[in-house]
């Protein structure tokens, strides 16, 4: 018994006990999804009970397939849209802002570094209800998908400038200095040196923003305006009380391939990146040489 207790342990070996509960809660985490997207491929419309594999609740469903369901093909869409949207204004914006804030050291800089870490830390709910309030009563901004791109494009923004200042202080301004130095302007040195070495950065931060705008409930839901602006959480939660059929399993599926696809490039243009810093950092020592004429 003392040998079991002493070979479980392991206090000078490898964790056994750690590596159980990782993988006990990697299960708990993945085997509730696994299920939900098992049974979006099933035949009947069951969604407790195995019935036979089919493709019906994705394409095959003349009526009731997210491909022919106006409801649930026009909440992919308005999800996607929104992403796409967010991403086209919340990465410009947070490199512009990470920028600023890195290159800014006057009286205010502290106080407007922590404002942009609000987002960050405050709940979900008080900023959709704050939202709300500032949009309607204060600027008369109408419900929907403008609202909507407003109000994730005001959470997004603080992932951006987190990830790309990052970046900015692991490079330094060497670079853009040395660029300036040999007779570069602010312009060029910025579109010729630094943002090709900001570029895994910017690329994370687009990542980061689609996978955190797609899977956004509290304040989508609450800057929507009718059924043409849900998105695929808000119709999964609108939906899920009711009397519903795999359909509903398969548009969450596509949600999840999406958003693991997003992962997965990311991860590999990641190590890409990774692999050709130095060539990136090389090529910008070129582009600063070529300055020198």
């Amino acid at each position: 018994m003392k040998r079991l207790r002493d070979w479980w342990s392991n206090p000078w070996g490898r964790p056994r006990a750690l590596v159980a509960v990782t993988w006990l809660y990697i299960a708990w985490s993945i085997v509730p999804i696994a299920i939900a997207i098992l049974f979006s491929f099933n035949a009947g419309k069951s969604r407790t009970v195995w019935q036979g594999f089919s493709t019906r609740w994705y394409w095959g469903d003349p009526t009731q397939s997210v491909l022919h369901d106006p409801a649930l093909r026009s909440a992919l869409e308005q999800s996607l849209k929104l992403a796409a949207l967010d991403m086209a204004v919340s990465v410009p914006l947070g490199v512009a802002l990470a920028l600023g804030l890195t290159r800014w050291h006057g009286p205010g800089a502290r106080p407007v570094n922590v404002l942009m870490l609000f987002p960050l830390v405050t709940p979900e709910i008080v900023m959709a209800v704050s939202l709300l309030l500032v949009f309607v009563t204060l600027y008369g901004i109408q419900l929907g998908t403008t609202a909507q791109l407003l109000g994730q494009v005001t959470f997004s923004v603080s992932y951006v400038v987190v990830i790309v200042r990052g970046r900015l202080l692991s490079i330094g301004k060497e670079y853009e200095e040395a660029a300036t130095d040999l007779g570069a302007s602010r312009v060029a040195a910025l579109r010729l040196v630094l943002l090709p070495l900001l570029a895994p950065a910017i690329f994370a931060s687009l990542m980061v923003v689609f996978a955190l705008s797609i899977d956004d409930f509290v304040v989508t839901d609450y800057l929507s305006s009718d059924a043409s602006t849900q998105t695929v959480p808000i119709q999964i939660y609108s939906s899920v009380r009711g009397t519903t059929t795999p359909a509903l399993n398969a548009l969450a599926t596509v949600i999840v391939v999406a958003t693991l696809l997003a992962v997965a490039f990311a991860y590999v243009v990641h190590r890409r990146f990774t692999a050709g810093d130095e060539a990136a950092r090389g090529s910008a020592l070129r582009e600063i040489a070529a300055f020198d004429v």
